[in-house]
């Protein structure tokens, strides 16, 4: 059966719109209240929030938990799965050019933060980023249009969305945009593999995390939260210059890595109402008769 494009487009459609209109009311209001870039990022959460709350009462009637935020022990095992995932990834990329002298650690004591800011950045700034974005991305717009158009026809160009979405970023460079964009189909398979957003946000957050950590520039943004830089003596295909390892070949051989990751790792795989059949329809579902 041939289906509706207006009816695939349309909550596609208002949830942008909520979106953006409400991070024109949102950003302003939480940027007065805690400060730019702390209220950016918040703005966009709510936004988020917002845009996937509303989509879901008006088109499927259903509660924002739906969306793939069941608080269980599947989704505990997959968030764990994910950070680890993130986390050795980024391990992946940053360890070895240590390892062979390509980079090393750089002192910069006019950089060194008190503890109540590496806590901020860690703690409350990148996991308020990382949420807002994979509700952004993986959420209830997603999820429609992987149930409506199928799985890689939605993974794809959302995720070369996430890569461009990311082109206006300090030094972003075309080999870290396609690296990003790979990350966001990375991310959106990790939700095909789950049928829950706690294992694409572990994988954000873990790269998002352990990256900083380093010294090193996350998309072309330094936090500045260890005292120390990531110095490289290698190129920047290596190192990838100002956007941070992510515009480099290595974190092309870490999204490798991960992906096998993903693909072996024993995901939970939960239930989705927006993205299942209905457990009652496939359970009736009479198979097709023979002719004879």
């Amino acid at each position: 059966m041939r289906k509706d494009p207006v009816r695939i487009a349309a909550p596609v459609g208002l949830f942008v719109v909520l979106y953006f209109v409400a991070t024109l009311l949102f950003v302003p209001l939480f940027e007065w209240v805690v400060a730019y870039p702390a209220g950016v990022l918040v703005a966009g959460l709510f936004a988020a929030l917002f845009a996937n709350w509303l989509g879901l009462r008006i088109f499927e009637n259903r509660h924002i938990v739906e969306v793939g935020l069941w608080l269980n022990r599947a989704s505990a095992d997959n968030l764990v799965f994910g950070l680890l995932g993130g986390a050795g990834a980024a391990c992946v990329a940053l360890v070895p050019p240590l390892v062979f002298h390509a980079a090393h650690f750089a002192a910069t004591p006019a950089e060194r933060p008190s503890w109540m800011a590496v806590v901020n950045v860690l703690l409350f700034l990148l996991p308020v980023g990382v949420l807002g974005e994979e509700l952004l991305f993986r959420g209830y717009a997603f999820q429609h249009l992987l149930a409506s158009i199928g799985p890689w026809a939605t993974i794809l160009p959302v995720g070369i969305l996430f890569g461009v979405m990311h082109g206006g970023n300090p030094n972003a460079t075309r080999l870290g945009i396609a690296n990003t964009a790979g990350f966001g189909i990375l991310f959106g398979y990790a939700y095909l593999r789950s049928r829950d957003l706690w294992l694409p946000i572990g994988l954000h957050y873990g790269w998002n995390f352990t990256l900083p950590l380093f010294g090193a520039s996350l998309s072309g943004l330094r936090m500045k939260i260890t005292g120390y830089e990531l110095s490289w003596t290698a190129g920047r295909v290596w190192s990838g210059g100002g956007y941070g390892p992510e515009g480099g070949v290595l974190a092309s051989a870490a999204l490798v890595a991960l992906w096998v990751f993903l693909w072996k790792a024993p995901i939970r795989r939960q239930f989705s109402p927006l993205t299942d059949p209905p457990v009652e329809s496939a359970a009736c579902e009479q198979p097709p008769r023979l002719s004879s």
